[in-house]
């Protein structure tokens, strides 16, 4: 897993599909490197069908381009799973993550008079889904690569032995091409830096005070 507190974003800019757009708000202002971040951190995602009649859980795995953008997502899903026959009828996906969350008291910021809110991070992709029988065997590997990496003796679907074609038999690979991504990264960027620092130094420590410092570095580093 990455490890947010020194991984740095490229440059900031709100995004739709790979394309720059002038952001509306602060909070729609990241990098592809915070895009890939998030995924490989939070990797279980809301994959919906486009009719939105049918959505599952699934752990998906990034696949990116040497600009460290996000072209597709790698997964897989039961053969019983109904998003089987959705995707047969319409082969469109809108596919959420969420990252780091949680409550941010007035407490957290010492002042009475100031509204308590909800920090968070999340994605939003429109994606283009192929399901491929003959992709499954290297979906199955790259999440347990992904998933085991850094442990002491990692495991590998193989080790399953005789039930392992058996269990292979019951799932299918699918492929989520990339159409538009838009993020939201609400993490205290619109506060008042004296706001800001009251509230990191109170807030317990975890995922999302290491992403609040990430996405407010320069405002810490400020003054």
């Amino acid at each position: 897993m990455s490890d947010v507190s020194h991984s740095e974003s490229g440059e900031k800019r709100g995004r739709v599909g790979s394309a720059a757009r002038p952001a509306a708000s602060p909070f729609a202002v990241y990098g592809d490197v915070d895009v890939r971040i998030l995924i490989e951190d939070y990797p279980l995602a809301w994959v919906c069908s486009v009719d939105g009649d049918e959505a599952a859980h699934l752990p998906l795995v990034g696949v990116f381009d040497a600009a460290d953008r996000l072209t597709e997502l790698i997964g897989h899903f039961a053969v019983s799973n109904p998003l089987g026959a959705a995707f047969a009828a319409s082969p469109r996906a809108t596919i959420l993550f969420s990252g780091p969350s949680g409550y941010i008291s007035p407490a957290y910021a010492g002042r009475r008079d100031w509204a308590a809110t909800w920090n968070y991070a999340n994605l939003r992709i429109e994606a283009e889904i192929a399901v491929e029988p003959a992709l499954t065997e290297q979906a199955l590997d790259l999440l347990a690569d992904k998933m085991e990496a850094g442990a002491e003796m990692p495991w590998s679907p193989a080790e399953l032995g005789g039930r392992y074609d058996s269990l292979r038999s019951r799932i299918v690979g699918f492929r989520a091409s990339v159409c538009r991504l838009e993020g939201r990264f609400k993490l205290g960027q619109d506060e008042r830096p004296d706001t800001l620092r009251s509230i990191l130094a109170n807030l317990p420590d975890g995922d999302l005070k290491a992403w609040m410092h990430r996405f407010n570095r320069d405002r810490l580093a400020g003054g």
